[in-house]
């Protein structure tokens, strides 16, 4: 890549995402909509549980399901073929 496409490139991420922070409107989020009923906030505790703890058990409970549940029965990498160099005559 050239210097005119990655300067080029840059200024179109770069208006991309200018543009894109501009469209956006935080301000919105202040104002409560009619309906609105968010609840009590979550603790340290159960937020890691909730956004880490879940997901890794999750995780671990498919994988271990998939091992566990695997029927093959040949479980040794195969040994890769490689042609040789030499042409045929």
């Amino acid at each position: 890549m050239d210097k005119t496409n990655a300067l080029r490139a840059g200024a179109l991420v770069a208006g991309t995402t200018l543009m894109m922070l501009l469209m956006t409107s935080p301000a919105l989020a202040i104002t409560r909509d009619d309906g609105d009923d968010p609840g009590p906030g979550l603790s340290v505790i159960e937020t890691l549980g909730l956004y880490v703890v879940a997901p890794i058990g999750l995780f671990a409970i498919i994988a271990g399901l998939v091992m566990v549940l695997d029927r093959s029965s040949d479980r040794a990498p195969k040994a890769v073929k490689t042609k040789s160099a030499k042409a045929k005559v």
